[in-house]
C-alpha cells in the first residue's frame, strides 16, 4: 500500500490508522489466557462449551477493538501536540499525513470507543458487574496513556497491566471463576514480551521524545541500557515459564525457547542498526517474535 496512493478519508487511510500489525499485541495475551482456561476446564463444564466459545470470541473482539481505539487516540493526540512532524522516524501517521482530518478522527474515536463498550458489555452476564469496572479502566487508560502517562515514562507499566495481567487473567477468570498463581505469572511473562515492542518503539524515538519532553524509560536510561532491557525482557519472560514446568505444562515451558533464540537474534540485529529509520525493521521483527511467543505458549499449554 503506497503512501502516494492514499486519498483523504479513504478505506486505505483508515486501515493504516488502525495499524493492523499491532493487533497481534491484542491477540497474544487473550490467546494465552483462553488456552489456560480451556485446558484446565473441568469435564463437568463441557456442556457449556458454547458459552465458553462465545466468551472467547467476545474477549478477542473487545481486545481488537480497544487496540484500534488506542491507535486512533495515539494518532490524534500526538498530531494535536505536534509530535508527528517531519522528524518522525516511525511509520507515518494518518492525521499528520493528512490522510484523515482531525474532526474525522475524533468521530472515529467516539464510535470505536462505544463499539468496544457494546462488545464488552455482554461479558457482565458471564463475569459479573466487575467486568464493567475492568472495561472502564481499559477505556480510561487508553486515553491517559497517550495524553499523559507516556510522557511520564509509565508506558511500560501500562503494557504489563493492560497487555499482560488484564487480558490474560480476565478471560481465564470469566470462564473458570478464579485466577491461579500460574495464570498470574503467565500474564506477567506475556506483558514482558509485549513490552519489547514498546521498548524498540521508544528506543527508535529517543531523540524525538527528548525534544517533545516525553520521559520514556528509554529516554531515562539511555540507549545502551535500553538495548539491555530489551534483551532481558525476553529472557526473563522465558525464565518465568518455569511455573509452567512446575504445574505440568512441559511444552509451554520448552517451546518458548524457540522464541528466545529468535529474540536474541533480533537483539543483535538491533545493535547492528543502532539508530535511524531502519530500526522499523526491528519493530517488525519484534512484532513477529511477540506473536511467535504467544502461539508457542498457547500450543504448549494445549498439548501438555
Amino acid at each position: 500500500m503506497k503512501e502516494d496512493d492514499i486519498e483523504t478519508g479513504s478505506w486505505k487511510a483508515w486501515v493504516l490508522a488502525a495499524r493492523p500489525k499491532t493487533l497481534t499485541g491484542a491477540a497474544v495475551p487473550v490467546m494465552i489466557g483462553l488456552s489456560l482456561a480451556w485446558h484446565q476446564m473441568p469435564t463437568a463444564l463441557s456442556a457449556h462449551v458454547g458459552t465458553h466459545v462465545l466468551v472467547s470470541v467476545l474477549c478477542l473482539l473487545f481486545a481488537f477493538i480497544m487496540q484500534i481505539d488506542a491507535n486512533f487516540i495515539n494518532d490524534y493526540f500526538d498530531f494535536m501536540k505536534g509530535n508527528d512532524d517531519e522528524t518522525r522516524l516511525g511509520p507515518k501517521r494518518a492525521c499528520a499525513m493528512g490522510w484523515i482530518h482531525a474532526h474525522q478522527m475524533r468521530k472515529a474515536i467516539l464510535l470505536v470507543t462505544v463499539l468496544a463498550c457494546l462488545v464488552g458489555l455482554p461479558l457482565v452476564f458471564f463475569g459479573g458487574w466487575s467486568m464493567v469496572l475492568v472495561g472502564l479502566l481499559c477505556v480510561l487508560f487508553c486515553f491517559l496513556y497517550t495524553t499523559h502517562l507516556s510522557y511520564l515514562g509509565l508506558g511500560d507499566v501500562l503494557v504489563l497491566l493492560f497487555f499482560g495481567v488484564v487480558p490474560v487473567c480476565i478471560p481465564y477468570y470469566i470462564i473458570r471463576g478464579d485466577v491461579s498463581f500460574t495464570v498470574v505469572m503467565a500474564s506477567v511473562a506475556c506483558g514482558l514480551v509485549i513490552d519489547t515492542l514498546l521498548m524498540i518503539n521508544n528506543y527508535r524515538d529517543i531523540d524525538n521524545d527528548t525534544r517533545a519532553g516525553k520521559r520514556t524509560l528509554c529516554v531515562r536510561v539511555g540507549k545502551s541500557r535500553s538495548r539491555l532491557i530489551y534483551l532481558l525482557l525476553g529472557i526473563v519472560a522465558c525464565a518465568i515459564g518455569v511455573v509452567f514446568l512446575a504445574n505440568g505444562y512441559l511444552w509451554a515451558f520448552v517451546l518458548p525457547f524457540v522464541y528466545l533464540a529468535i529474540h536474541v537474534r533480533t537483539y543483535f540485529h538491533m545493535v547492528e542498526i543502532d539508530h535511524g529509520r531502519e530500526l522499523n525493521i526491528i519493530l517488525g521483527e519484534t512484532a513477529r517474535n511477540m506473536f511467535i511467543y504467544g502461539l508457542l505458549v498457547s500450543i504448549g499449554i494445549l498439548i501438555s
